[in-house]
């Protein structure tokens, strides 16, 4: 069966008026290995051979340490950790309600949340993290993106900025406006005043499929999404533009993964594969606003943050066009003039004396509600095809990238936080993924086949939580098993291993999967 989707970068520009089609597809074509299995290479066989596996741990019952949350009366990732001191409560349910807090216009009488846009993604930091959960993806063609959205840069990299940001339209296509047209859903050259702010763009996928066969004969089907770029609102995109679907992922325990030390992450990195494993995660480098100097990213779908201040401010910034002390300006490029015009919210008789739309002690709460998210508490530990997954995910070399479990660092600030047993399993490095997975866009050190080791506790209650089923930073898999099966790269020897297990064990290592 052969594949012969275009590179990922080769665009397929269509030259009608406010169209523009893009595919994130293969950069290599696939011979009869798309359909299936290919032998791994000999060192990406070595990270797939018998690994001991350690005995069951009763720390492993709550991954996110002593403040686990219980998933009854109903599953969420939006609950505090249950450790989370009296005197915390309350600035952790305002910052919760400052992370659903609408947006809007300005100017407004409603000066404390004013500001919105004038181009966004969302009006809200949890319209795409619904319950804290990841984002989803349209399955059809019939609905635009919302709770994804498409990065955008030209080739290279910038020390400060990570990417080299589209000329026109930065780095993150913003599909909502302020605009009242926009609002009533009309093109950008139907209703649109000459004073109102176009929407970038609007965004569909078109999904693609073809059938992969196991060893044994079962098939699953696969899927890879194709984005159609609709009405571009301020003319053609460069025509060496790189685009990256990314769907929200879910932001439970990112204040654990915050404290576990630098050197614990680096000392699982091998850059240069030195034990010949197949396997040579490392850090990425990144800029730290507040620092003001390069350090190592851990937070991101390419690690491509380095702190969950960064974070927070971030998503207020590009996703809803909140300007804060981390990141002021607005987010309009120099050749949006009209968005530019627009009132904001940045006035010192408005929301913030320093002349930002969110002040610091707001953002403040808002990232300390991320901050104490809590880790849910482990499911059917103890049933037997559970435990024998466990074993299977250790012997398959799954735990070489998806490192289980780290002890947090000390903290002064958040000691509910410190010393816990924490079981992500991720090690928070870059790995390459293989061309498959590849989106060709560089950020920071991260090449275009890297992604960070996403951590896996709390993904099988995703379903229950917001009801999204969706994997990989594209939304391309609808479950554990799909994902595993799109593994390339270093993770080429797990997958192998996977691939080539009996049904029933197949099925047994996905059950442990879902539920830690």
């Amino acid at each position: 069966m052969t594949n012969n989707h275009q590179p990922m970068n080769a665009l397929s520009m269509l030259s009608q008026p406010g169209f523009t089609r893009l595919a994130f597809v293969f950069s290599a074509v696939l011979s009869l290995s798309a359909c299936q299995p290919a032998a791994p290479s000999a060192n990406t066989a070595k990270a797939a051979t018998q690994s001991a596996v350690p005995a069951l741990s009763d720390s492993e019952r709550l991954p996110g340490g002593i403040g686990s949350s219980a998933i009854m009366p109903f599953a969420s990732y939006e609950k505090p950790v249950t450790n989370l001191p009296v005197n915390a409560k309350a600035d952790f349910f305002a910052g919760k309600a400052l992370a659903h807090q609408p947006w809007v216009k300005a100017p407004t009488a409603t000066t404390a949340r004013d500001g919105l846009g004038p181009l966004y993604n969302a009006r809200t930091c949890l319209a795409c993290h619904i319950n804290g959960g990841r984002g989803s993806v349209p399955a059809d063609n019939n609905s635009p993106l919302f709770n994804a959205f498409l990065r955008l840069s030209l080739p290279g990299s910038d020390p400060v900025a990570g990417v080299i940001p589209e000329p026109v339209y930065g780095d993150q296509l913003q599909s909502q406006s302020t605009a009242l047209s926009h609002q009533l859903r009309s093109s950008q050259n139907d209703l649109l005043r000459p004073d109102e702010v176009a929407p970038e763009a609007y965004v569909y996928l078109n999904w693609q499929t073809r059938w992969f066969t196991y060893p044994d004969g079962q098939q699953i089907e696969l899927r890879w999404p194709e984005a159609d770029i609709r009405n571009l609102g301020y003319g053609p995109l460069h025509e060496h533009t790189l685009f990256s679907l990314r769907v929200a992922p879910p932001i439970h325990g990112m204040g654990l993964l915050e404290l576990i030390d630098q050197a614990d992450i680096d000392a699982l990195a091998d850059e240069h594969d030195r034990n010949q494993d197949g396997i040579s995660g490392r850090v990425n480098q990144v800029w730290d606003v507040e620092q003001q100097k390069t350090v190592p990213g851990r937070f991101g779908l390419k690690a491509n943050r380095p702190t969950m201040a960064m974070v927070v401010a971030g998503a207020f910034a590009n996703d809803v066009g909140i300007s804060n002390p981390l990141f002021p300006a607005q987010p309009c490029t120099s050749a949006q003039s009209i968005c530019l015009q627009q009132a904001t919210g940045n006035d010192k008789q408005g929301n913030d004396q320093q002349g930002t739309e969110l002040p610091q002690k707001l953002l403040q709460l808002v990232i300390n509600f991320n901050r104490n998210l809590a880790v849910p508490q482990r499911r059917d530990a103890d049933h037997q095809d559970v435990i024998a997954g466990r074993s299977l995910f250790y012997q398959s070399g799954c735990a070489g990238c998806h490192q289980p479990s780290f002890v947090t660092g000390e903290s002064r600030e958040f000691p509910h936080l410190s010393k816990q047993i924490i079981w992500p399993y991720s090690d928070l490095l870059l790995h390459d993924m293989g061309e498959e997975l590849a989106d060709h866009r560089p950020d920071y050190a991260a090449n275009g086949r890297e992604w960070r080791t996403p951590p896996l506790w709390g993904l099988g209650l995703s379903q229950q939580v917001n009801g999204s089923t969706t994997l990989l930073h594209d939304g391309r898999a609808r479950s554990v098993e799909e994902a595993i099966v799109w593994h390339g790269g270093e993770a080429l020897g797990a997958r192998q291993a996977f691939v080539n297990l009996p049904a029933d064990e197949r099925k047994a290592l996905i059950r442990f999967v879902q539920s830690l």
